[in-house]
């Protein structure tokens, strides 16, 4: 059959264009050894998608892919050479794990069968209409992005609900609305951004503003609390893995780079990184490129990347504890959040607006917030910051009112050390959970290694 033929006659047929969000951002390879099909491909995806590429072979289409992402591969089986099961196989085995629809001429049930354990995502017989080979693509990007979103709202229900309502910067204080001015500037642009500041005052919630008012947002916002995993499994959990690549790995694992693809990839408590972690991890911010645990390709990445830390990362430089290097590299654009007893203005409505919350999700009428309350809270240093105080809310929403007797009712005993009020703090809610590490930890929104670490340095 004439597929150049084919090709021109397809593509002069109506336009019933398949309406896809997905398709409208993607970036598609094409390979196959025809021209026509190439030429019939690229004029019909260029108006409909972000960016097109068509090459003949399959060692052209690995310089392009080792080069940039691309969200879909559109792989001719027979080629001269080699096929392209061969290839997607190589591919799979080397830890890529974007969407390939495998489309021939020649095909039967086994080739298909075999399309598919080698990681095609579809299978496509030539010759085929317009609206066929859109129906695949769309069907590719759809599951993807499911795929990616199920991924991220797993992650996100497993996760301790933040201080604030997602996206929203709550404070009335002249440092607030500088925050706000900050991440308005900065979600403009792809800059790595570093946002410091003590525990509990909403780190998260800023990032996730940023990645809302970014170019970013209509793909996925991946949360990664560094210290909650472990140091011997980080590594596979950001870039993936490739089958056989170490004891239990018996299949290959997209990462969490993967997930953020076209996104933002949001890394908590960065200073609890190991050293050797590090190191990789500037390499992926320099090259744009990340590595799966046992594979010998580099991917690249479309990745908008925010850190955070409660830690003082120059006197963990100093200290040997984190890379000078990539301190600078992230360095770029810092914001840096207040702890609440600075900007007392912001606590009433943060109050009002956990009230609501909480009183909402508990099904409970609201405590009324007087003068007095307000008062008191604000006399209170919160060292747990915004964290602490929705903490307190909703204790007093389930006791049905706010105890004169607790700590907030007058402030601590006076002291300007910031590190004695963490442990004040921390100890007292140690207490307050019997002793028990793992639910003080949860209580106050650190991680169990965090705490084990300071109890260890306090002698606790």
């Amino acid at each position: 059959m004439n597929h150049d033929s084919q090709a021109s006659q397809t593509a002069d047929a109506p336009a019933d264009t398949v309406a896809d969000p997905w398709l409208a951002r993607a970036h598609i390879l094409v390979v196959d050894d025809e021209p026509g099909m190439r030429n019939f491909l690229t004029r019909t995806l260029a108006p409909r998608c972000a960016r097109v590429e068509a090459v003949g072979d399959t060692v052209a289409a690995g310089r392009l892919i080792d080069a940039s992402h691309f969200d879909l591969i559109i792989l001719d089986n027979v080629m001269a050479g080699r096929t392209g099961l061969e290839w997607l196989a190589e591919l799979r085995r080397d830890g890529f794990f974007t969407e390939v629809i495998l489309i021939t001429a020649f095909a039967d049930l086994e080739t298909a069968i075999e399309a598919l354990r080698a990681g095609a995502a579809d299978f496509v017989l030539k010759p085929f209409r317009t609206k066929q080979i859109l129906n695949a693509i769309a069907r590719c990007l759809d599951r993807a992005a499911l795929r990616r979103e199920n991924f991220v709202l797993r992650r996100q229900l497993g996760a301790q609900a933040e201080p604030e309502e997602p996206g929203r910067l709550v404070g009335t204080s002249p440092q607030m609305a500088r925050i706000r001015e900050m991440v308005t500037r900065a979600a403009a642009t792809p800059t790595t951004v570093l946002i410091t500041g003590e525990s509990g005052t909403a780190k998260e919630i800023t990032a996730r503003a940023l990645h809302e008012q970014s170019p970013y947002a209509a793909k996925p916002f991946v949360p990664v609390n560094c210290a909650a995993i472990a140091a011997e499994i980080i590594e596979s959990e950001l870039f993936g893995h490739v089958k056989g690549a170490f004891t239990g790995a018996a299949s290959s694992r997209e990462g969490l780079f993967f997930y953020a693809q076209g996104g933002t990839l949001f890394l908590d408590e960065l200073a609890e990184l190991p050293l050797t972690l590090q190191a990789k991890l500037l390499r992926v911010i320099e090259d744009r490129k990340v590595r799966p645990v046992g594979s010998d390709r580099e991917v690249p990445i479309d990745v908008r990347l925010v850190a955070a830390t409660n830690a003082d990362l120059s006197e963990e430089v100093a200290a040997g504890r984190f890379r000078a290097d990539l301190y600078y590299r992230l360095d770029v654009f810092r914001i840096h959040l207040p702890p609440l007893r600075e900007r007392p203005e912001d606590i009433a409505p943060l109050a009002r607006m956990f009230m609501a919350q909480i009183s909402a999700q508990l099904g409970l009428p609201p405590l009324p917030l007087d003068r007095d309350t307000l008062r008191r809270f604000e006399a209170y240093s919160w060292p747990g910051n915004a964290r602490e105080l929705r903490n307190r809310v909703e204790r007093g929403l389930i006791l049905g009112a706010f105890d004169v007797g607790e700590p907030a009712a007058g402030p601590e005993p006076e002291t300007d050390d910031l590190a004695e009020l963490e442990k004040r703090h921390m100890l007292r809610v140690l207490k307050a959970c019997g002793g028990n590490r793992a639910a003080a930890a949860a209580r106050l929104g650190v991680s169990r290694k965090t705490l084990d670490r300071k109890c260890a340095e306090w002698n606790a």
